[in-house]
């Protein structure tokens, strides 16, 4: 359910859904941040000059099961709320998204191999916080190393505060986030939370080659996630998300090198001299950026930042 260039300014596309997922004859699913889409063409942008960065991760096992029933209980709500067949193709290419939100499913049990992986739903019923818990859990626990990519990074403060914590206390804290203008809000709605993070030690590369579009992170090179959640108001308020967790070290050390190699070799370093000095006009555009996004906020009843 495509947000769109001016979504925010349309609450019925507020509660999306934002999920990515795919069953295939219930044996491999696919989870992650890829749209069903042109990696070198952008709906609001045209022909993009090189392809997004994006993940998937594809799993067999368990986990397909949840995934599948995860997807089949909002198929069949959708029926059950009197939407017409023709009509359930929204939930692909519309802005139509059912009001009724999906319980999420259990962590999974381990896999063969040792694997253990979850999948993580938030919804806007029972399961409104689990995705952000799970992320604030995990870099509470994290001792050496914190590696995400965000797409779109607006973090709340206690998210923030988990970050400089982390940072405090020695671990290592490396962001990739989106280095290209995309939406008005949120390009310059995420930039004033930046100052306390690099004040902590925490090191913002800003993703130069293309448009990012990744939800994925890594801590300690043992626990992973690859989903659909932003760290952003949308995602972690409004919209239903989908991540697959995963504790396993391989699977880790994989993401993690993936992250590491876009850093070092597409993502330009936030010189916090370079943040300290940038221009009136700038820090105006991102004042206005986050007043209208806490005002969209608050017509839906939340309270941000």
């Amino acid at each position: 359910s495509p947000l769109g260039r001016w979504g925010l300014l349309h609450p019925s596309s507020w509660r999306r859904l934002h999920r990515k997922l795919c069953v295939v004859d219930q044996a491999v699913a696919f989870c992650g941040g890829i749209n069903i889409l042109d990696d070198l063409h952008d709906p609001n942008h045209g022909t993009l000059e090189s392809p997004r960065l994006d993940f998937s991760v594809r799993v067999s096992g368990p986990l397909v099961a949840q995934v599948h029933e995860a997807m089949v209980q909002l198929w069949q709500r959708m029926k059950a709320s009197g939407t017409q067949p023709s009509r359930l193709r929204g939930l692909l290419f519309s802005r139509y998204v059912g009001s009724n939100a999906q319980a999420a499913a259990q962590e999974a049990a381990p896999m063969a191999g040792g694997v253990h992986a979850g999948l993580v739903l938030r919804d806007n019923l029972r399961h409104r916080a689990r995705i952000e818990q799970a992320y604030r859990r995990e870099i509470g626990r994290a001792r050496e190393e914190i590696v995400i990519a965000n797409a779109y990074f607006v973090p709340g403060r206690k998210m923030r505060q988990a970050l400089i914590r982390a940072a405090q206390r020695g671990v290592r804290v490396q962001l990739l986030l989106q280095g290209r203008y995309e939406y008005f809000l949120q390009y310059y709605g995420a930039r004033p939370v930046y100052g306390s993070l690099l004040r902590a030690g925490i090191e913002i590369h800003e993703y130069a080659p293309s448009f990012l579009h990744a939800k994925v992170a890594v801590i300690d090179g043992r626990w992973a996630t690859v989903g659909s959640s932003n760290l952003d108001p949308l995602s972690l308020l409004l919209a239903r998300e989908a991540n697959v967790m995963v504790h396993d070290a391989v699977f880790a050390q994989l993401l993690r090198q993936a992250l590491l190699a876009a850093i070092r070799d597409h993502g330009v370093a936030l010189d916090p001299k370079v943040y300290a000095a940038r221009s009136l006009a700038q820090r105006a555009r991102e004042r206005v950026a986050l007043v209208l996004m806490r005002l969209a906020l608050a017509l839906q009843g939340h309270k941000y930042l």
